[in-house]
């Protein structure tokens, strides 16, 4: 073999080792097929009914689908980094750290479901005895950073490694009678407003070159739609994160709102001029 054709041999395999080896995740690029059943590489979501094995349960009105969660740590994640979810609710995100692998802290402003989300992911499997936190506290606040920062440090890393933000839509439910609570806001502006700090303190928390997940959808309010998902998705932009992809995902196999009530939203949509809601938004960020 010539010397040119040795050093292009040489290169070239080095070039593969690189990209073979991902920066983010676990996933082996030697073998990207293999995932192919299983990650999702499109901007549409068909998820199906949500996952209730182990300790998930749709019993806490306004939680994603685990199904979400799994897909974004394995897909921007390694073995033993830290997830951070600022709106934790029952404990999705970390039921599926513990399936994974990933140490999980999550925030969470409602005390009593701190106590019921904490006792459920306790319960879960975890087979590589990772570990979780559960902080009741205000994820807009100055204060939680101080906080996560110090579990930074006691799972040994100087930052998290992946942000989940999944944030009540506005005041669509009502959670809690805390003012803080961004559900509680009178206004969207007042919402946006809570929701730009906990952005800010997630761009501080999050390692450089790390991915957020923002899954949100929108709602309609006095006969106009307000398009949370993208106030929101804007609100992320402005601290910083550059994004990356818009996900729409279909929440058919997930909707409770069947038979009569499923027809009456038909009729007010005809009569009204609008259209039924049948999707969300998971978008991606990098820092």
């Amino acid at each position: 073999m010539s010397n040119n054709l040795l050093r292009e041999s040489v290169i070239t395999e080095s070039l593969n080792t690189k990209q073979n080896k991902s920066v983010f995740s676990d996933i082996d690029m030697t073998h990207w097929k293999d995932y192919l059943g299983d990650i999702i590489t499109d901007t549409l979501w068909l998820l199906g009914a949500r996952d209730k094995s182990d300790t998930h349960s749709g019993d806490y009105h306004g939680n994603f689908v685990p199904q979400i969660a799994y897909q974004v740590i394995t897909r921007y994640t390694k073995a033993g980094d830290i997830v951070l979810d600022l709106f934790s609710g029952m404990g999705t995100t970390l039921i599926e750290c513990c399936h994974l692998g990933r140490n999980g802290i999550g925030v969470e402003l409602n005390p009593d479901v701190v106590s019921a989300s904490s006792k459920r992911v306790a319960l879960s499997e975890n087979p590589k005895n990772i570990k979780t936190c559960l902080i009741n506290g205000d994820s807009a606040s100055s204060e939680i950073k101080d906080v996560v920062f110090s579990k930074c440090r006691e799972y040994g890393r100087d930052n998290v490694q992946h942000v989940i933000l999944h944030p009540p839509y506005w005041d669509i439910i009502k959670f809690t009678d805390d003012e803080r609570d961004l559900a509680c806001s009178p206004t969207c502006e007042d919402f946006l407003e809570k929701f730009s700090r906990v952005a800010k303190n997630a761009y501080e928390l999050l390692e450089k070159g790390r991915f957020l997940t923002l899954v949100i959808g929108d709602k309609y309010a006095k006969g106009e739609l307000v398009p949370l998902s993208f106030e929101c998705m804007n609100v992320c932009r402005n601290v910083g994160f550059k994004l990356k992809a818009i996900n729409v995902k279909d929440i058919q196999g997930n909707e409770k709102g069947k038979g009569k009530q499923g027809n009456l939203w038909k009729y007010r949509a005809l009569k009204q001029g609008f259209y039924v809601f049948k999707h969300e938004y998971i978008i991606i960020f990098r820092k």
